[in-house]
């Protein structure tokens, strides 16, 4: 295993770790669900609105308290099992390309089918396997940062990575982990759902008090952040986020440099704006580049045609979709000149050949459902880049 080094999002990638969907059988409405997939639960073409009443201990607006003990719980919206199969096909499918272009590929732990749910002194949260590896860890130059989860029932799923970053530590990677939220009901900034930014809401509101509550806290995903070289490019839309990036400002000073972006989405940035090389970016829309830091305005911008909508599967009325129509925009460089693309988006693989780019297609049929492209799916760990000072 090669010395962890990660700066940017298009230097030749050396070391890479592939998310697993092993034992994925349902998402669970709660709370810190529905705020984290806001924008696609009641903002998109799709509605979905909230299962249960205000003032209930479980379901969307589930309680602090709200477990339900094992088997089915009540705000679990289960995934049909061939949904799952494909992903894990498509999934081993990506693993194998990227093995094709030269790329050592490392894998995260499976979930074990015993392992229902995850529990803490203040809640208890149905569980999912570690998929989109680029949401719960941050990795800078030669540190591996595990990021405070925003998703109850993603909060420990760095420990199945532990086997891959016990590893980088033994050939010499730092290796950290942020302060981990108590994540109660009263954790929660929900002023971004409640506003009215995008069309028609839902507010999220009614908070169950906990013994355990303590304000709003850090949380926040790796995948909200673009990385530069020394610069990082971050997305905050809640207080959750601002707290998280005032400590990586404080733990990283004189090591990187956190240019803030505010509402570019709800979370995560990279099915809005990806680096493709330094100088080029793919944009979802020219406004998307008016909110980025200036010196970033002045890059080619790659906006890719609106994507069909025979581009995505039909689903059925109880299947949840997770993601915008634009979630194939989330694609992996493998060089400055190479990008895997989703091959069932063929405006987006003309508009990048045009571009003078390599592309190569790759099958993902159910980002929709798991919300995640490969960008999501994978988490570099070994790129040729270093520290350059692009921004300067």
């Amino acid at each position: 295993m090669a010395l962890l080094n990660s700066y940017d999002e298009w230097s030749r990638l050396r070391e890479v770790v592939v998310g697993s969907a092993e034992n994925y059988t349902s998402h669970e409405r709660e709370l810190s669900f529905d705020l984290f997939h806001h924008d696609n639960l009641i903002r998109s073409e799709w509605y979905y609105p909230r299962l249960t009443a205000p003032g209930s201990t479980s379901g969307a607006d589930g309680g602090a308290n709200g477990g339900q003990g094992p088997g089915r719980r009540s705000g679990q919206s289960p995934i049909k099992q061939r949904y799952v199969d494909e992903l894990t096909e498509d999934i081993e499918g990506i693993a194998a390309t990227l093995r094709s272009l030269g790329v050592k590929v490392l894998r995260p732990l499976p979930l074990d089918k015993a392992t229902v749910e995850v529990r803490t002194p203040a809640w208890s949260a149905a569980v999912v396997p570690p998929l989109n590896l680029r949401d719960n860890t941050l990795v800078l130059g030669d540190e591996i940062v595990e990021t405070p989860p925003m998703i109850r029932s993603r909060y420990f799923e760095t420990q199945l990575l532990t086997p891959v970053f016990a590893e980088y530590f033994a050939s010499g990677a730092r290796w950290t982990v942020m302060p981990r939220p108590l994540m109660t009901d009263a954790s929660f900034d929900p002023s971004y759902a409640n506003s009215t930014i995008g069309g028609p809401t839902e507010p999220v509101r009614d908070p169950q008090p906990s013994p355990y509550d303590v304000g709003f806290e850090m949380m926040f995903d790796g995948a909200q952040c673009l990385r530069l070289g020394r610069d990082v490019v971050v997305n905050i839309s809640t207080a959750n986020h601002a707290l998280a990036v005032d400590w990586l400002e404080r733990h990283f000073e004189g090591r990187f440099r956190f240019h803030r972006v505010h509402r570019l989405s709800d979370s995560h940035i990279d099915s809005m704006v990806l680096a493709l090389r330094p100088g080029t970016l793919l944009v979802r829309s020219e406004k998307v580049a008016e909110l980025l830091p200036e010196p970033l305005r002045t890059w080619d911008l790659i906006v890719p045609p609106v994507p069909e909508v025979n581009n995505f599967p039909q689903y059925e009325d109880d299947d949840l979709i997770l993601t915008s129509k634009y979630i194939d925009l989330n694609v992996l460089s493998v060089d400055e000149e190479t990008v895997l693309v989703n091959a069932a988006c063929p405006e987006l693989i003309r508009t990048l050949e045009q571009a003078r780019f390599t592309v190569v297609p790759v099958v993902h049929r159910h980002r929709r459902l798991f919300g995640g492209g490969f960008h999501c799916f994978t988490l570099d760990t070994v790129r040729d880049g270093g520290p350059e000072d692009y921004l300067a």
